[in-house]
Formats: C-alpha cells, sequence, structure tokens
C-alpha cells in the first residue's frame, strides 16, 4: 500500500488542490546543473501499508507495535492531509518519489529511506544520498521513539532537499543506464537479503568477512584493533554513535588501519558476518535498574536497524551486564537463538584452562575445565570429560588453587578484545571450536526460563552449532538455577 503526499520544498504556505509537476533542473555534460530551474519540487511518500484504522491493524498483525505505529500514521494524516491512499498509483507520475520501508520494529526503529527516480532522473550524489538513491540524515541516525516521528523526518527532508536537490533530469542518452541502476534500486528496496544484481555480487564476494564494531569507546577500539592485527576480517567497520570525534576514535582516523573504516551511518554494516556490540550506557547517580534500562534504551534504536542490515550476520554481545543485553539483542532483533551470542565466560574460561596447564603444571588427563553460568562473582567453575580419569579431591584442589589466581586477573579492554577476537575468529572461519558463551539457557540444568548463561558451545558460521554436554552436579545445578533467577526477576522489570 502506498501514501502519496506533495510537498512543498521551497518558502510558502502549504496548498491545497492539484499540483503540477515542475521541471527539475537539467544536468550538463560536464556535470554541472543549467541556470534557471524552478526550486520547487515535490516529495512523493510510499508507506506499505493502509491507512484505514481497522484493516491497518489487521495489516500489521504481525508487526510488534502495531498500536504505536497506527497512531502516528494518525498524526502524519493530521499534519499532511494531502496525502492520498491507494494501491496503483505509483509510477504513474511524473515527481520525485521517496519510499519509506517501516520496519515491524517501529517506532522504535527508523524508517529506511530511499530515492525512488523515473528513468529520466539522475540521482544527485550528495551527503544525504549515495549514489544508490539511500537517504541518510540526521534525523534518521538519531532516531529515538517516542522523540522522533515521521512528520518529524518529513519536515527535515524538506529543509534539507531544498539546501541539496536529490535529483536532477537526465540526458536521453543516459536513461538507460538509469534503467539499470532503478533496478538495482527496486531489488534494495525489495529486502536487503534478497539483491541479486552483479554490482552487489560482486561486492559480497569482495567482503565476504565483514566484520562490524558497534560502539567507539575503549572497548569497542579494543576489538577493532584485536580483529585487524588477526587478520580474520576483509573489511573491518567502526561504528562510532558519540557524538564529536573522541582521543582513540580520532587516533585510529590519524593512523588510517587497513582496511577499517569507521562510520557513524548504520547502514555501513550492511551484510557483515558478525556484528559486536560494545556500546554501554555512561550513566552517573542511577539504580542499577536504571543503568541497565539505559543500555536497552540505547539497543532499541540501534538493533532492529542492524539486523536488518546484516539479516544472516552472528550478533555477538559484549556490553554489559553481558547475560540481560544478550536477551536484550535476542528478543530486538528477532534473530534466532543460536545466532545471538554473549562474550560471557570465555576470557575466564581461557584464563583457567591456561593457568591449570601452563602456571600450575598440572596433568587434566584430557579433561577440560571450564567457567559457566553468569559473569562476575556468581560464576562457576566446571569440568567436562571422564570423571574417573581424576580423582574427586586432586580435582577439588587443582580448581581452588586455579581459582585463587584467576580472581586476580581484572578484564581490562584489550584482554577482552583479544578474547573477542579469538570467538570472531571461530565464527567467521568456521572453526567449531568450543568457547564458554552466553546462549539461551533454556531446558538446560533445568532452567525453565529465557535467560542467557555462559556455557561450552561450538562456534561456527551459524554461531551456536552445538552445547556440550557437561556432566551435571546438584551444587553446580542449585548456582544456575539460583543466577538464571536473578537475571530474569530483573528482565521481567525492563521496558523492551
Amino acid at each position: 500500500m502506498r501514501v502519496e503526499c506533495p510537498v512543498w520544498e521551497g518558502a510558502g504556505p502549504w496548498t491545497a488542490g492539484k499540483f503540477a509537476p515542475r521541471r527539475l533542473p537539467s544536468c550538463s555534460k560536464s556535470g554541472k546543473r543549467s541556470r534557471g530551474w524552478d526550486r520547487r519540487t515535490w516529495l512523493w511518500i510510499e508507506l506499505e501499508m493502509e491507512f484505514d484504522c481497522e484493516g491497518l491493524r489487521r495489516l500489521l498483525g504481525k508487526y510488534k507495535f502495531r498500536d504505536l505505529t497506527v497512531e502516528e500514521l494518525k498524526n502524519v494524516n493530521k499534519f499532511f492531509p494531502h496525502f492520498r491512499y491507494s494501491m496503483d498509483t505509483y509510477g504513474n507520475t511524473y515527481n520525485i518519489p521517496i519510499r519509506f520501508w517501516i520496519l515491524d520494529s517501529h517506532p522504535f526503529a527508523p524508517p529506511i529511506c530511499f530515492l525512488k527516480p523515473t528513468a529520466n532522473m539522475g540521482i544527485s550524489v550528495g551527503k544525504h544520498v549515495d549514489a544508490q538513491g539511500r537517504i541518510y540524515l540526521p534525523y534518521l541516525q538519531n532516531w529515538s521513539h517516542p522523540k522522533s516521528v515521521i512528520v518529524g523526518l518529513i519536515k527535515e527532508m524538506i529543509a534539507k532537499f531544498q539546501e541539496e536537490l536529490p535529483l536532477y533530469s537526465l540526458p536521453s542518452s543516459d536513461e538507460a543506464r538509469q534503467v539499470d541502476l532503478l533496478a538495482y534500486i527496486a531489488k534494495i528496496t525489495e529486502g536487503v537479503s534478497d539483491i541479486n544484481s552483479k554490482s552487489w555480487a560482486n561486492h559480497e564476494n569482495k567482503t565476504s568477512n565483514k566484520i562490524t564494531v558497534v560502539g567507539g569507546g575503549e572497548l569497542g577500539i579494543a576489538c577493532t584493533l584485536a580483529i585487524s592485527a588477526k587478520g580474520i576480517a576483509d573489511r573491518l567497520v567502526l561504528l562510532d554513535l558519540s557524538e564529536g570525534t573522541k582521543g582513540g576514535m580520532m587516533d585510529l582516523e590519524i593512523f588510517n588501519l587497513r582496511n577499517v573504516e569507521i562510520s557513524k551511518d548504520l547502514s555501513a554494516s550492511a551484510h557483515s558476518k558478525v556484528l559486536i556490540f560494545t556500546v554501554n550506557s555512561l550513566g552517573s547517580s542511577q539504580s542499577y535498574l536504571d543503568v541497565v534500562q539505559s543500555n536497552v534504551d540505547m539497543f532499541r534504536a540501534v538493533v532492529p536497524a542492524l539486523g536488518h542490515y546484516s539479516p544472516h550476520s552472528v550478533l555477538l554481545v559484549a556490553s554489559q551486564p553481558v547475560e540481560i543485553m544478550t536477551y536484550v539483542t535476542w528478543k530486538l532483533s528477532a534473530f534466532p537463538a543460536n545466532r545471538v551470542i554473549g562474550i560471557g565466560c570465555n576470557l575466564d574460561s581461557q584464563r583457567l584452562q591456561y593457568i591449570i596447564t601452563n602456571v600450575l603444571k598440572a596433568q587434566t588427563s584430557g579433561r577440560e575445565v571450564w567457567v559457566i553460568g553468569e559473569q562476575g562473582e556468581d560464576k562457576v567453575l566446571t569440568w567436562s570429560g571422564q570423571e574417573e580419569v581424576m580423582s574427586h579431591t586432586y580435582q577439588v584442589q587443582l580448581s581452588n588453587r586455579a581459582m585463587e589466581l584467576l580472581r586476580v586477573k581484572s578484564q581490562r579492554s584489550w584482554s577482552v578484545g583479544l578474547s573477542v577476537a579469538d570467538m570472531v575468529d571461530s565464527i567467521v572461519n568456521n572453526k567449531k571450536k568450543v568457547h564458554s558463551v552466553s546462549t539461551l539457557a533454556k531446558g538446560y540444568y533445568d532452567i525453565n526460563s529465557e535467560v542467557f548463561l555462559s556455557l561450552p558451545c561450538i562456534l561456527g558460521t551459524s554461531g551456536v552449532s552445538e552445547i556440550k554436554t557437561i556432566l551435571k552436579e546438584d551444587k553446580i545445578t542449585e548456582k544456575l538455577q539460583s543466577s538464571a533467577s536473578s537475571i530474569h526477576g530483573l528482565q521481567q522489570q525492563l521496558k523492551l
């Protein structure tokens, strides 16, 4: 369903009645626009839905926030009464069309906006429009419900496109090339995962191991440096969501690492194999619940859009508290649970194994030790493998000594970054290596709630391919159930 609205771009009052399309500025072969063109242009808005309230509610049955979307469209109609709602009018008019794609996570995720020019219109690439017609605006980048609304987005488009027109008239010789571009754009607007054009396929081949780090703080930079050092990624994108350019980010820009791109545009992450979330709220003088809710609000603004740009990626969460933020990411992305994991106790497990083997020089007879459960003081040490090969007394003494050495080790950003890079290596290169990561624990250790806890998991290109079996002990089961209960209780208080 499309909604079309003529919008006055130049100065002057809103007017009613019939609107005649204006001639677009032409473009000479030198690329410069000719003088004398009319600065009045029209925006034609397309929304894939019906305005009739009851019909719209039925149509949006699978939308997570259906009623909020319906109310906002009613508000759009109030401010822009010239909207026409129809099923088949698009393509029959010669105007500047803009398509809004409203995701099922609207209004918490921004719309995705494209120009839809006709064959005799060329896209004027600028700071707000790329060569494929994708629209980038500060309003979209800073989208935050309930402050951000479609009405405000349309008003910003009017203002920005008045300063820099997004389209121009093509000479007839260029129309064939434009038809090919329009076919490409059509594929994009049908869904990023559904693009089959040759140029897009070539782009995918060139960036087959693309990884995106979300967050430009110390942890984000540490992950970027560690992944870059291991040479895992053909292309590595660091999304800096903060205002301005801070110390570490500025240094990365100055010294320009190979294959590393720094961006504030979420769409730069498109087609990533792994998305790593490192952002954290810096709340002060707040309760613990307030700080976690601040993180949730931040994730609510970015996770659905990032998931849309990379629908086949693995989401790796390093933000704190990792168990809860992994759960939040899972819910907001609607990804299958095996493709949403947290860094969990991977670093502690790797350290503990190193301490036992290389510091204590202990013989474990092939048995592996893991730190599982919840990050922090409530983590649990457990062993896998045949129990008979090691006496219980020796195992307890070894575990206690190793844990004493582990407790004095702090988790610095650089050490977490190295751990993250190791997990990314296992995922991207399908190594089928075992890591203790936060995964959906429902059904394990008699846990019945939807919580994420660290368990030994085999990681590959699809995320968690298998959860390793560990011998059950009553004490371990009790601790894991206690962690699950406290985490679930906090999750119930969050506003997703």
